[in-house]
């Protein structure tokens, strides 16, 4: 199981209110249980617009040694992670974007509803506690200042209609930081620029922050192959077999603790094996998957929130014994119940056909 997480260590959310220079830009969201990304338009004498940016900080020193040591491979992907939390006013298709920020700044402990607000930590005008801090003397620049440039900015696109879960590919942002060509700052998730500041409204995203008390904590995803391939003498699953495919695991637990470490057996067998003449069952024959294509997935069973997808992370290997994959509990929440689902594709271009595989196994991670 090549993917390892890291949960954010702080974050919060900034605003710039419907009047220029209003309280709204000293209000400070660090302790908040939700970040909010987006903007509303207010039609009136100013014609001014609500902005709403979240900033979020990981630790990456865990990662960039298990780079160096080889743990993880110099070709992991990185993904940005968060949950959505009951956005609201979405009217359309919607992109956003993560930026490299490029200066540091506190979390600060206020909540949007703070009665009178916080002023402490980061704020649109200013970076940390106090007013010695503003983002930027230029007014125009308040509200975060972060890198651009194709190494420094990562997007994802939203359907109005669909799921609002981020998974944003961040690899580029995150190879910067661990060269040193730019600090780790962290990230700000926005609108593009010359939308924030249009007429038309867009709604606001709504996501789980650091402080939320459900499992949907804001992540950065590493993702890498760490498949292997040795056949021996196994004989292949075809493609005639697999649209009559029974998927089962060997030596799967009920309970693992977390932190340990299980190597489990993957095979997959026909339904309905042809009558052959012979000493033994074809029930038993152990046959290998699609080398390349066969994948399984890790999902939450009470949420139904995929932690594990599937991917290049998560390539069945095989050895003389068959197909198997490292089941590494360290990466999931301990005291919930967790389901294992398998895809394989098979044949290529126009041909290529996928199957998906859900045989009810469960097990649970403890404490």
């Amino acid at each position: 199981m090549a993917h390892y997480f890291v949960f954010g260590e702080k974050d919060a959310s900034i605003e710039r209110g419907f009047v220029a220079n209003s309280t709204a830009s000293l209000k400070n969201s660090g302790l908040d249980e939700i970040l909010e990304v987006g903007k509303e338009f207010q039609v009136d004498s100013t014609n001014f617009s609500r902005i709403l940016r979240s900033l979020v900080y990981f630790p990456i020193t865990a990662i960039s040694e298990s780079v160096a040591s080889g743990e993880i491979s110099l070709n992991a992907k990185y993904y940005l992670n968060l949950y959505e939390a009951a956005s609201v006013g979405l009217d359309r298709d919607i992109t956003l974007y993560a930026n490299a920020v490029s200066q540091s700044w506190d979390e600060g402990d206020g909540k949007f509803t703070d009665d009178p607000q916080t002023e402490t930590g980061v704020r649109w005008r200013y970076r940390t506690s106090g007013t010695g801090s503003e983002w930027s003397s230029n007014q125009d620049n308040w509200g975060g200042t972060y890198f651009t440039g194709s190494n420094y900015v990562a997007s994802q696109s939203f359907n109005k209609n669909l799921a609002v879960d981020m998974r944003m590919d961040v690899t580029p942002i995150v190879r910067s930081w661990m060269s040193g060509r730019i600090a780790n700052e962290g990230f700000i998730i926005r609108r593009k620029a010359v939308e924030e500041t249009s007429t038309s409204a867009s709604g606001i995203f709504k996501f789980f922050s650091s402080d939320t008390h459900t499992v949907f904590q804001p992540k950065l995803e590493v993702e890498w192959d760490d498949s292997t391939w040795q056949t021996g003498s196994l004989s292949p699953l075809t493609s005639d077999n697999l649209n009559q495919l029974k998927m089962y695991v060997e030596n799967m637990n009920n309970d693992y603790k977390k932190g340990s470490i299980a190597k489990i057996i993957v095979k997959g067998r026909e339904k309905y094996p042809a009558k052959t003449f012979s000493t033994t069952s074809s029930y038993l024959d152990v046959k290998y998957l699609p080398s390349g294509s066969s994948f399984y997935s890790v999902v939450d069973t009470k949420t139904d929130t995929v932690i594990i997808p599937f991917g290049s992370g998560s390539k069945l290997s095989c050895d003389s014994s068959g197909n198997f994959f490292k089941l590494r509990t360290g990466e999931l929440e301990a005291e919930r119940y967790y389901k294992l689902k398998f895809k394989i594709v098979s044949g290529s271009g126009i041909s290529a056909y996928t199957n998906f595989y859900d045989e009810d196994l469960i097990f649970k991670v403890s404490r």
